[in-house]
């Protein structure tokens, strides 16, 4: 009888050391039903995008008054003019195309197809005394640049015509501002230059003037004759 409980006890000493050992394994162990933690979105760190797609414009005629004009967009049609006006220091200033003239020019390039083609905008007949136009476009992966002074193909004319119409009405909102500072005198004369582009439709967007010209109506700055003028083609852009 001895025999047999001290053999039970034995028994029992190794069951209970089993038992520990295996409670053991469980805690130091990872439960494979354990659901992996949440991820919130929000607080996830955002993979940066590709390079924003860039368009350019620039012309060039060292013998033009205006002999260099630069402007550079991104889809939105904001960017930066740069130009050279009767001196050699280039003037840089903010730029915005107006949402109608985008709409324009976007519908240019898309007509281009403009990296998908290899075309040559050039036309046979050159006439490189009017100014060179050199237009670009980079998507971040493809880029590209096409230069000519003359075109037959409709839509690259085009567009050259309404950045050349862009430019022109932009340098033409600094000429006014630098008038209003430093030579009210130039007013006058800048208003009429303004009513002619009116009048042949050779601006990019009239109502991006509106604003402006509103304040002209009644800056005592500039001379009477400039700020009735400035009332008269206010009018005309609202007829139109």
């Amino acid at each position: 009888m001895k025999a047999f409980l001290k053999f039970l006890g034995g028994w029992l000493l190794v069951l209970f050391f089993c038992i520990a050992a295996i409670g053991q394994d469980k805690r130091n162990g990872r439960p494979e039903s354990q659901p992996s933690p949440k991820v919130d979105a929000a607080r996830q760190p955002v993979k940066e995008t590709s390079a924003v797609t860039r368009y350019t414009y620039e012309f060039n005629q060292p013998d033009f008054v205006i002999s260099h004009v630069v402007i550079e967009h991104d889809p939105t049609g904001h960017g930066q003019l740069t130009f050279v006006q009767r001196t050699e220091t280039p003037i840089v200033e903010p730029f915005e195309l107006s949402a109608s003239a985008m709409a324009r020019i976007l519908g240019f390039w898309r007509e281009l197809r403009f990296l998908d083609s290899h075309d040559n905008y050039q036309s046979a007949k050159s006439f490189p005394h009017l100014g060179t136009y050199k237009i670009g476009l980079d998507d971040g992966q493809r880029r590209r640049t096409a230069e000519y002074n003359w075109s037959d193909n409709k839509a690259a004319w085009a567009l050259a015509n309404e950045y050349r119409r862009a430019g022109d009405q932009a340098i033409w909102v600094f000429d006014m501002k630098l008038a209003r500072d430093m030579q009210p005198l130039n007013a006058p004369s800048l208003l009429t230059e303004l009513e002619s582009r009116l009048t042949r439709n050779d601006l990019s967007d009239p109502q991006q003037l509106v604003p402006l010209l509103t304040e002209l109506k009644t800056d005592e700055h500039i001379p009477l004759i400039a700020r009735n003028h400035a009332g008269r083609i206010l009018k005309k852009i609202e007829k139109n």
